[in-house]
């Protein structure tokens, strides 16, 4: 009987970890696997989810650091992120952090603030170090 227990909950596992994205209970159907084997000997049903219990929590401990290693973490700007490095040209003079300055970068005009509070005088070539709220935040190009 034992059996179909561990048998029924290998089969929910697996499902589970065919419908999700990421890794998540291939450790634990690996632990139910383990206690299948085990209920085949006839020994009690404490040992037999001790046993998936203990198999789960070592095949987690010792695999998804490697699984983390060796999983995509490339991201892939989608948003106006994908301005960041970027080069523009100042449209509005920047004169000091009221966001009063503006940027032209990829046909978009842009509220803008220098990094450093400095200002940076329209015409002048600047790049995207980053983005606070809607105000791109900006130093001068040394390609000027």
């Amino acid at each position: 009987m034992d059996a179909y227990i561990w048998l029924t909950l290998i089969i929910l596992g697996v499902i589970i970890e065919g419908a999700t994205v990421g890794l998540v209970a291939i450790w634990f159907v690996l632990g139910f696997v383990a206690a299948l084997i085990v209920s085949f000997f006839g020994v009690a049903l404490w040992i037999q989810i001790a046993v998936a219990v203990v198999v789960s929590g070592l095949t987690l401990y010792f695999t998804r650091p490697f699984i983390r290693k060796i999983s995509n973490k490339q991201v892939t700007r989608t948003n106006a992120d994908r301005f960041v490095g970027m080069e523009g040209v100042v449209t509005e003079d920047i004169l000091d952090n009221s966001g009063k300055g503006r940027v032209e970068i990829a046909s978009q005009s842009w509220a803008a603030n220098s990094l450093d509070g400095g200002v940076i005088l329209k015409g002048s070539k600047v790049k995207v170090e980053s983005i606070s709220g809607v105000k791109l935040i900006v130093i001068p190009s040394c390609k000027e």
